[in-house]
């Protein structure tokens, strides 16, 4: 409603003496001038710009005789002033405007500005005018003045001595009587017969304010007993008064009125004000709410306010400002919700915590529509002071000025059945719509990123899309703010209505004359051209929009005729494209609903037009037509009563009952809110029906109105939509209401299922009451949403010294800005309905909402607050509604993840009352299982942890886990292992810890490599964080216990996991599921080697290699091989490359630095060096218990890495620029081959091989499997990853390693037979494996002749034990400090590139390995 906005201002006043400090604030009629009095001197100012205008000081003679000024009171034309002062006299002050057209100030324009100067009215709105105060009159009351009332045309003076003076405004009681307050009769209400008397002798009124809408006066009585005064007739006289009080109070201190809802505020000393109206049937006085500070909110100010000083209603009425003796502020609406209060948070307390005095104020007064309230505040001059000079610096009490922004349903109720949030300040306006480029993105976001890239240009459709999309209307916490055109404002402020179309593309503004609008679109505001039409109308009942027009109604100042127009936003501002018709009378509200536009007007009767576009040649314009009227004269007491006035699609009846259910959609009903009583008047069916087709359609006959029914009280807003959603009919057809203090309510259509017949007894809508945290603005009617804003506070008192002189406002009050909010509310309509028994309605809702992205978040909220609410309560609870609530829910798949979230969110003390209404938590998990939603069957385990034995919490998680290790959820499998281990680890209680990002979860020296630098001849992005072939762990020494190094008491549960993990290793292994073992060991840190180790002639055997190798195929994504069209005898499949292989095999045998010219590298001799060495008869044990990682990873890979280390190193540097595999080989063939002339058969074959690999990821990871499967001695797998890369350099380093070590001859008979087997099945299934298998072929044969040789003595040849583990560490040190050095010089020769494409893929492994083992480190960046 009102929110403050900013920092306040302070008027400078005039210093004096003590005694010309101001005491009160006074606005007159127009909230133009303000009078402010000081003891001895009475000061107007002016309002826009806020300056002194005169000043009249009385004389220190008269001032002994009159007392200090007390009160002032306008004259309602602005021409008087009455002042009284404190021995009972009153003065009249004169004010005249001096001589012609003098000015105090006046704007001065820069020459040849385009201000109008000649624009009628120009002087009195831009300069304050130079007024003279002349005292006329005195008249002498005798006895203190407590009260004065302007009253029509007369003042009504209340004395300490029990008396009402009614006074003519020039200073003449006319020979009335004055009333003494003991003749009038008081009684409980109307009705009875004659009243008591007020029998005690020294009663008086202490404050009293009449009420026009009422007739009467509101008043409080100096024992504090407050009352209503009200003429029986019309003369004024003791006789024919009369008087009623409510018996219970007696504690008022001050009274305010609210003419529009017939509201009368008392200040009590309690600190509450309560709020009464008049019983229209027997005249009694009803407590109608009361605004008080809770004892939740306010804690340490509950109770200690000290009693209500001052209680004023906004002009616009739709506020109350209170404030109280000690201090403080607080803005209620009109049915008591609480907008602001400055007694708490940053209002209250500095930032370092300390508190501050709350502001006193003395008077206050609300300016032109609310945008300003004027204060007049004294600081606690009565606290004790520092000293006495700072004393009076400080608190020297000045005008403050508090600054309001407020929203458009204040003064313009028409917009209530739009989505937007429309704020109004007085020179600019804040939208919640966003960029008005994104309203369009027709609930996608495909549009709104469109238009980011696209920059100013939007991507508009024309297509009428009446429901913006959630994230414009959420969007972010900003608002869009518009800044008014000064040119407009200049003129016309204050800015009186606005508006904005459906779409929230345009904004219309009306200020004191004419009106302007503003496309968001274009950012450009359009104005009349004729500045004498502008300054001609004056809009009087508001504005809205239809399409792509302006509707308003308006009095045309030089015709003196009231008038309805439309305006066309594409044309000019100007009358001659308006559509223009007579209205009878003056126009209070206006609203437009689909093609119609209801006016209501000052004679009390309502007015229904038709609306629709015409183009007659070039100008498009709309023609008005009226179609019915109605009198509400019977029913309306006051026209200005009337808050709203609405049509709607609303009825009482659903559409299915309809005779025709086209009608449904027609304008049904008139919603009218008198004074919050919110009044439905339907359509009446009851008679003969015209049949659309028998009647012209131009001539259509309305039905008439049926009778008024009061459908709700205390009602502040009203929002409705005519959109239909067959989807969403509960939520469309729904009317929904603002009540104050009481929360919303929402009249809600009841739907028969499956349109069946409805029973005649149910009734077909229903009326729920639900509470919200914050003041709804707009509703969003499919998203289920309430739109608000709040005040939110900014503190900047350190950026001053505390003792500063003078302290300043910004140390005194927080900055204010004002936050966008919104609500869900579907839970407390869904929980009202099951209240009520009223589930099946509830089901169709939830069904119907079930899409939206928070519809998990609403049933969570449901089940949480009932949850709270009975399982805390302290008496029993005789109808429970969990029950209810959790079998509502299992209605929805999202049952389980309610439950479970609901409870960790809920104190363990609630969980026994929950479970035992949603079901035992085990049988959840189980389901959880069964539905595979194993995160929530994880966050059952914490609870089932909390609520069984450790021996159920693990049978479960041991469930769990392995279903989890089943699915590859690597995360889930961590934290089981973890949170199996807190279970065993003496049996811990609490529930494990949340885990960190990264831990050493089951092995030692996993975590070490896990973070270091690679470089592959793949840029750093195309490595995702979860490739497995990052992280392989390091084989460890192994003890006794098995795998870790762990501590004793946790043997067994170590034991008991690792027992899981083989088990899953092994079903891996047998279904040939490489690709998820490598994910799998790299994701837990599974030390694969040393179990492939033992499992070697068990699980990690061969049994199928075609079946191996297809599925393999399948899983990395590996083409088929394919046979090229040209020759087999290309130099690069074995031409060239074998021969540069083999020979420098040979010549390093014989003398290793006689080839380097063939081949740059120092590394690579020294590495082969290295590897002969280590090859040698030394070396006989490859597989013994005690052979590890490292060692056997140089003896094994080294024949791979004759070219291997600059390889590393090219990749590193040439290929930096490029991630693609195909680039980089022609990179390379540039370099080495420039002197080759390459034939086309040649490039055939080199596009033919890159045809046939696959994923560069899948090359890394089967190669680094290779590797693993290496340093396992798994050889028979190694011939499978072979046979996929098709490199013959591994399958004869295999065979090498096979000759030169005593290998198990079963592996070897399984390796021939299996190659035999590949071999049959390539010649039959797949012949584009042949010239791979023919290259290998003498190797095989080899192969062969080993397997008969060797089956003897491979039999008994005994396993070597004897080696030293020192022994091995030595010979790894050896190797690494020899490939360390070697790739140093490497770096520096820089120039030398790769020999093919094969030397690149052993690149890769290469580095792979050397990351992964951290033997060699050969990452250059």
């Amino acid at each position: 409603m009102y929110f403050l906005s900013g920092w306040p201002k302070r008027l400078l006043c005039p210093l004096g003496s003590p005694a010309e400090a101001p005491v009160h604030v006074q606005s007159d009629p127009q909230r133009t001038f303000f009078a402010v009095l000081a003891p001895v001197r009475l000061s107007i100012w002016y309002s826009r710009p806020s300056v002194l205008i005169v000043t009249y000081k009385e004389p220190e003679k008269s001032s002994s005789q009159f007392g200090s000024y007390k009160q002032a009171e306008w004259r309602p034309d602005s021409t008087m002033i009455a002042v009284s002062t404190a021995y009972g006299y009153i003065l009249f002050f004169h004010i005249t405007s001096t001589r012609g057209d003098k000015y105090l100030y006046e704007p001065v324009y820069p020459k040849g500005s385009p201000q109008m100067k000649g624009t009628p009215h120009f002087k009195e709105e831009h300069c304050a005018p130079a007024l003279n105060l002349e005292m006329r009159k005195i008249l002498d009351l005798q006895a203190p003045i407590m009260s004065l009332q302007s009253v029509l045309e007369d003042l009504l003076v209340a004395t300490s001595d029990g008396l009402l003076h009614l006074i003519h405004w020039e200073g003449m009681t006319n020979g009335r009587k004055a009333i003494n307050l003991c003749t009038v009769p008081f009684s409980v209400d109307l009705q009875s017969s004659r009243g008591s008397f007020l029998g005690f002798a020294d009663v008086h009124i202490r404050d009293m304010e009449y009420c026009a809408t009422l007739d009467g006066f509101a008043v409080v009585f100096n024992d504090g007993k407050i009352g209503f005064i009200t003429p029986v007739s019309s003369r004024f006289t003791a006789e024919q008064l009369h008087g009623v009080w409510p018996q219970d109070v007696v504690d008022g201190t001050c009274v305010a009125v609210n003419n529009k809802y017939r509201l009368m505020a008392f200040g009590c000393a309690s600190g509450t004000v309560q709020v009464y109206t008049i019983d229209n049937t027997t005249g009694a006085m009803l407590l109608s709410h009361k605004l008080e500070l809770t004892a939740k909110q306010y804690p340490d100010i509950w109770n200690k306010t000290g009693a209500v000083k001052l209680v004023k209603w906004s002009p616009d009425n739709s506020v109350v400002i209170v404030t109280w003796e000690n201090g403080g502020l607080s803005l209620w609406s009109v049915f008591g919700a609480q907008l602001i209060c400055t007694l708490g948070g940053d209002f209250a307390y500095r930032s370092d915590g300390t508190k501050k005095d709350p502001l006193k104020i003395n008077s206050m007064s609300w300016g032109a529509e609310g945008y300003h309230l004027w204060v007049v505040s004294g600081f606690g001059a009565h606290n004790s002071g520092i000293e006495s000079d700072f004393k009076s610096v400080v608190k020297q009490p000045g005008i403050l000025l508090f600054q309001f922004i407020k929203s458009v349903l204040t003064v313009n109720p028409c917009m209530s059945n739009q989505e937007q949030v429309l704020l109004q300040g007085e020179d600019r306006l804040y939208l919640n719509c966003g960029e008005a480029s994104q309203t369009q993105s027709a609930r996608s976001s495909s549009a709104h990123s469109e238009h980011k890239a696209g920059g100013g240009k939007s991507p508009f459709a024309d297509s009428g899309l009446e429901s913006q999309g959630l994230s414009t209307l959420l969007g972010h916490r900003h608002w869009h703010v518009v800044q008014i055109s000064n040119t407009y404002l200049e003129s016309n402020w204050p800015i009186r209505f606005s508006a904005i179309d459906k779409l929230g593309q345009n904004i219309a503004v009306v200020g004191k004359f004419g009106f302007a609008h503003y496309s968001l679109l274009t950012k450009k505001w359009k104005l009349f051209g004729n500045i004498t039409q502008e300054q001609n109308m004056i809009v009087t009942g508001g504005l809205a929009w239809w399409d792509d027009f302006i509707v308003l109604a308006c009095y045309n100042i030089s015709d003196r005729q009231e008038e309805l127009r439309v305006y066309l936003r594409t044309s000019n501002l100007d009358n001659a494209f308006a559509h223009i018709t007579k209205a009878q009378a003056e126009t209070l509200l206006l609203s437009v609903f689909r093609d119609m536009v209801i006016v209501f007007r000052a004679d009390c009767s309502i007015c229904l037009y038709s609306i629709e576009r015409k183009s007659d040649g070039p100008n498009t314009t709309a023609g008005i037509q009226v179609l019915q009227e109605v009198s509400m004269s019977r029913y309306i007491p006051h026209p200005f009563l009337v808050v709203s006035v609405t049509l709607t699609s609303v009825s009482t009846e659903n559409g299915i009952t309809l005779k025709m259910p086209q009608q449904a959609r027609d304008a049904e009903s008139i919603m009218l809110n008198l004074a919050g009583q919110l009044i439905m008047m339907q359509r009446d069916r009851s008679g003969p029906q015209i049949r659309e087709k028998d009647s012209n359609p131009n001539q259509r006959k309305l039905l008439p109105f049926c009778p008024p029914v009061v459908l709700a009280q205390s009602v502040e807003n009203v929002w409705t939509t005519c959109r239909a959603n067959k989807q969403k009919r509960h939520l469309l057809e729904a009317l929904w209401l603002s009540c104050g203090g009481a929360g919303m309510k929402v009249w809600l259509p009841l739907f028969p299922r499956d349109h069946r017949k409805p029973h005649s007894f149910l009734s077909q809508r229903i009326m729920l009451p639900f509470h919200i945290n914050i003041y709804p603005l707009a509703v969003l009617f499919e998203d289920a949403l309430v739109l608000g804003a709040v005040n939110d506070t900014l503190l900047y008192d350190s950026l001053y010294a505390r003792n500063s002189a003078r302290e300043q406002l910004e140390v005194l009050f927080p900055y204010c800005v004002v936050e966008r909010t919104s609500q869900i509310y579907l839970h407390h309509i869904l929980r009202q309905l099951l209240v009520r028994n009223l589930g099946e309605q509830a089901l169709l809702l939830a069904q119907s909402c079930a899409t939206l992205p928070y519809f998990p978040h609403v049933l969570e909220l449901m089940l949480h607050e009932v949850l709270e609410e009975e399982a805390t309560s302290r008496e029993p609870i005789p109808d429970p509604l969990l029950p209810t609530v959790a079998k509502f829910i299992t209605e929805f798949p999202l049952f389980l993840q309610t439950v479970v979230h609901c409870a960790r969110k809920t104190e363990y003390a609630l969980w026994n009352y929950l479970f035992a209404a949603v079901g035992n938590p085990k049988d959840l998990f189980e389901e959880c299982l069964m539905a595979q939603d194993l995160d929530t069957a994880a966050s059952y385990l914490i609870i089932l942890q909390n609520m069984e034995v450790p021996a159920v919490s693990r049978q479960h998680a041991t469930l769990l886990f392995n279903t989890a290790l089943e699915q590859g959820k690597w995360d889930l499998c961590r934290h089981m292992i973890r949170f199996l281990k807190a279970i065993g680890s003496g049996e811990s209680e609490t529930p494990p810890s949340t885990p960190t990002a990264q831990e050493p979860s089951s092995s030692g020296g996993f975590e070490f490599f896990r973070n270091r630098s690679i470089s592959l001849s793949q840029s750093a992005e195309n490595v995702p964080a979860s490739k497995f072939s990052l992280q392989k762990t390091l084989s460890m020494p192994s003890g006794p216990s098995g795998k870790r190094w762990s501590k004793d008491s946790d043997c067994a549960e170590n034991m008991y996991i690792d027992m899981m993990l083989w088990r899953h290793a092994r079903r891996l292994l047998e279904e040939v599921r490489l690709k998820d073992l490598g994910c799998f060991a790299a994701q837990l840190g599974f030390e694969l080697i040393s179990w492939l180790c033992k499992e070697r002639t068990r699980a990690a055997r061969v049994d199928n290699f075609v079946l191996a190798l297809k599925r393999l195929h399948k899983d990395f994504l590996w083409p088929l091989p394919i046979i090229p069209a040209s020759s087999l005898s290309s130099p690069f499949k074995n031409g060239r490359y074998r021969t540069v292989g083999e020979q420098l095999l040979k010549s390093q045998s014989a003398d290793p630095f006689l080839n380097l010219e063939i081949d740059t590298g120092v590394s690579n001799v020294q590495r082969s060096q290295s590897w002969l060495g280590n090859i040698g008869p030394t070396h006989h044990e490859i597989d013994t218990a005690s052979s590890h990682g490292p060692q056997m990873q140089d003896a094994f890979l080294s024949p791979l890495s004759n070219k291997g280390d600059e390889c590393s190193i090219g990749s590193a540097t040439d290929l930096t620029e490029s991630s693609s595999v195909v680039d980089g080989d022609w990179t390379m063939v540039d370099e080495n081959f420039s002197t080759l002339s390459l034939t086309p058969s040649e490039l055939e074959h080199i596009s033919m091989e890159l045809a046939s690999k696959g994923p560069h990821k899948s090359q890394v990871q089967l190669r680094y499997l290779l590797h693993i499967f290496m340093e396992a001695g798994c050889l028979d797998w190694c011939i499978v990853i072979g046979l996929i890369l098709r490199e013959s350099s591994i399958i004869n380093q295999i065979l090498v390693i096979t000759q030169s070590s005593e290998v198990d001859g079963e592996m070897l008979r399984n390796i021939r037979t299996g190659l035999h087997a590949v071999d049959r099945w390539a010649s039959t299934d797949c012949p584009g494996y042949k010239p791979f298998l023919n290259i290998i072929k003498p190797q095989v044969q080899k192969l062969s002749d080993l397997t008969e040789e060797q089956v003897q003595p491979e039999a008994f040849q005994p396993i070597t034990v004897g080696k030293t583990p020192e022994h091995t560490s030595a010979r790894a040190e050896e190797s690494r400090g020899s490939s360390g050095h070697g790739s140093i010089p490497q770096g520096e020769v820089g120039g030398s590139s790769l020999v093919s494409r094969k030397e690149d893929d052993t690149a890769l492994a290469e580095e792979e390995e050397s990351f992964q083992d951290g033997t060699y480190d050969c990452s250059v960046s």
